[in-house]
């Protein structure tokens, strides 16, 4: 019999059993499947809290509807009863101390038309007039492993990308915009401007799926994300799931590896998966030669916090969602989501649910990440007051502290990948890295990323 250990019970983790579990029981293959989890809980990132009639998301808040694999495996689960789609909406930008919609018509804050452009109240005449060039100039020398911050103030200039698209796209990818690579955020932007000579063309041509994309495009639970967690485990019927042990090793002997966890055991293995962290992968491996790839992934940190109160979110601008905030603002937060407005489920009783984003790459963040829980409640509820108008005291309130935990896939991500894949092949055959940290972030991403592994493993086994 052989015996396979996966490592991290997060999304990926889970995924790559249910698809590796699915393999074994249709082929009959004679296979021991181990998943093991240092937190007492499955889920890693996606994990939901419940309080007076509010579920809050403690890491991701939603999945992209869309994402090739989403809605394969809630339909495989029969999960499909308990979805919940989000409420569209005014986005908006909070700038000099108001707030500006983002322009309709418009993806990541990048203008799909010429009446977008023209409709935004962030950018003056003449900053409208500098995004033209993007009709005239041609590709000179851009590839998807440029900077996508170089490569849109060439043809947009300065203003439209610093006052509508980076505060976007930084708010997504967790970085600035000239260390992100085209390849790591939107890489149809080059093939846009090579096939059609302009990136705004290229949107036009392909305006359909972006239409359709931009209503109900993420996707959620009755029950809060949580629930989806909770359903694969249910269905991994054939794995035995180790939850609250740490794995303190992981060392290859002749012809297998072995597995010490921190409750004394020792699990030999014949594949192993290590769905888990960067700097965890690392230090289990304990490979002095492997870190000059290992110390190549960078990774950002976030701060979140969720408010709730007594007051009906009808308090909240009609049309709007939630904001992000731009360099020019007195605001500490780097975004807010209206939660109650966007997600109806999360307030059973339509009160008011709020939650306020505090990245890395804000300023004060050093700041911010040495306050206590109350010192950053009295910062949140500051941030409210002033960009809502609302002076109500919460009734919860719930932070989370990412610390190093976001993967941030910086112009060096890929080729370290490239070299740490080789080497690991070469080094350690059936060894397999999964995850955020490696192949991409999203929820999306990490499904597809684990079927790909899943099957892959089993293929082997045959």
């Amino acid at each position: 019999m052989k015996t396979v250990a996966v490592l991290g019970g997060g999304i990926t983790g889970l995924c790559t059993m249910h698809y590796l579990q699915r393999q074994v029981l249709e082929k009959g293959l004679d296979v021991k499947l181990v998943l093991i989890e240092q937190n007492t809980y499955l889920g890693g990132k996606l994990h939901s809290a419940y309080e007076q009639g509010f579920i809050m998301e403690t890491g991701a808040d939603s999945i992209v509807a869309r994402h090739k694999g989403v809605m394969e495996l809630v339909k495989e689960l029969n999960f499909e009863d308990s979805l919940v789609y989000n409420e569209t909406g005014t986005s908006y930008i909070y700038t000099n101390n108001e707030l500006h919609a983002i322009p309709l018509d418009s993806t990541f804050g990048i203008p799909m038309s010429l009446a977008s452009l023209e409709a935004s109240t962030l950018v003056s005449a003449a900053g409208k007039q500098e995004a033209l060039k993007d009709f005239t100039l041609p590709n000179v020398g851009f590839t998807k492993e440029s900077s996508i911050g170089e490569f849109l103030t060439y043809y947009f200039g300065e203003e439209l990308v610093q006052n509508q698209i980076a505060p976007v796209l930084a708010g997504v990818y967790s970085g600035d915009l000239h260390q992100l690579s085209i390849a790591s955020t939107l890489p149809y932007l080059i093939d846009y401007k090579n096939d059609y000579g302009s990136i705004i063309k290229g949107f036009e041509m392909h305006r359909e799926q972006f239409v359709k994309a931009a209503n109900k495009k993420f996707i959620s639970f009755k029950n809060g994300l949580s629930s989806l967690i909770d359903r694969l485990e249910e269905m991994l019927t054939e794995v035995e799931i180790l939850k609250g042990v740490a794995t303190t090793g992981v060392v290859k002997n002749d012809n297998n590896y072995a597995i010490s966890l921190a409750n004394g055991e020792t699990i030999e293995v014949d594949h192993v998966v290590m769905a888990i962290p960067n700097e965890a992968v690392q230090r289990l491996l304990r490979d002095e030669p492997l870190n000059e790839y290992f110390n190549q992934f960078n990774t950002a940190s976030a701060i979140t916090i969720y408010l709730g109160f007594d007051v009906p979110d009808t308090v909240l601008p009609a049309d709007g969602t939630g904001f992000i905030v731009s360099h020019n603002s007195d605001l500490q937060c780097n975004a807010a989501t209206w939660t109650s407005r966007k997600w109806k489920h999360t307030s059973s009783e339509s009160k008011l649910l709020v939650r306020l984003f505090y990245k890395s790459i804000n300023p004060a963040y050093e700041q911010l990440r040495a306050m206590s829980e109350e010192e950053l409640t009295a910062v949140a509820l500051e941030d409210v007051r002033k960009s809502l108008g609302i002076e109500n005291k919460p009734v919860v309130v719930n932070v989370a502290k990412w610390i190093n935990e976001m993967p941030k896939y910086d112009l060096a991500h890929q080729e370290a990948l490239k070299g740490l894949t080789a080497e690991l092949e070469v080094r350690y055959p059936n060894l397999s890295l999964a995850g955020c940290s490696y192949f991409g972030v999203g929820i999306g991403a990490c499904i597809q990323n684990g079927k790909k592994v899943g099957e892959m493993i089993a293929k082997k086994l045959v």
